[in-house]
């Protein structure tokens, strides 16, 4: 019986070195994979690139926001990340981001992790779709994480906000919004062609007094449903949830 768990455990340690071995040959010959988004190099930047949010969708006007210190200090040197807070004339506003990984792919981490770091819980988790009509009909996989949090007024007095969270994943040829298919794919991709697909993560945020979710991610699709088109280069082909 010992000798059979020796054995055991050397074939196992076989195949953890094997594998390992196998990851390590992938990585030193693996390709980078296109964006799934609409990018421009930096000017006097060799090799930066940015994402082409649009300064304007539908009545909504926008500022840029520049990334924070604790993104600069914590994601990989090569990832790409654009931010930017849009208005309507009603004073509806909501917050769109997108990152872009690169040879790293801890540039993206699990979506909760978006929320609940900055004291929102997360409330209820559906799955759906947003239509987009350009530059074709497709139906775009979104996630929608609905939270809440509590805090206090000018006056000192005890508030609650719901915050209502889309988000989904796009490479050059694929569309999800699980983080689960998505690290899938990576995977499957290094052995099948030797390339890492380079995702983005896209995200939209709004706040809004609770009760009032429903018409919050209302406003949401229909910003969604604009604003795709300008940035993002894949419309559905090889896409799936």
């Amino acid at each position: 019986m010992i000798m059979r768990k020796w054995i055991l455990c050397v074939v196992a340690l076989a195949v953890m070195a094997g594998g390992a071995g196998v990851l390590l040959r992938l990585k030193a010959t693996q390709r980078l994979g296109e964006p799934g988004l609409k990018v421009s190099a930096v000017a006097g930047e060799a090799g930066r690139l940015q994402i082409e949010l649009p300064a304007r969708v539908l009545s909504y006007q926008s500022s840029n926001i520049p990334p924070t210190e604790v993104e600069t200090r914590t994601l990989p040197q090569d990832t790409t990340l654009a931010k930017r807070l849009y208005r309507a004339p009603d004073g509806f506003q909501l917050l769109a981001s997108a990152v872009l990984m690169g040879t790293d792919r801890t540039s993206i981490h699990k979506p909760e992790y978006c929320l609940t770091s900055q004291g929102w819980s997360i409330v209820s988790r559906a799955s759906g779709s947003v239509r987009v009509e350009r530059p074709r009909p497709y139906d775009l996989p979104i996630r929608r994480f609905t939270a809440s949090i509590r805090g206090r007024d000018s006056s000192g007095r005890t508030v609650e906000w719901s915050g209502v969270y889309v988000f989904w994943f796009v490479s050059e040829n694929k569309l999800t919004s699980s983080h689960w298919t998505r690290v899938g794919w990576i995977t499957w991709e290094l052995i099948r062609r030797g390339v890492l697909p380079r995702w983005a993560y896209v995200s939209c945020f709004a706040t809004c007094p609770p009760g009032e979710e429903d018409a919050t991610f209302g406003r949401l699709r229909e910003f969604i449903e604009a604003s795709v088109p300008e940035f993002q280069a894949v419309s559905g082909l090889g896409g799936g949830a």
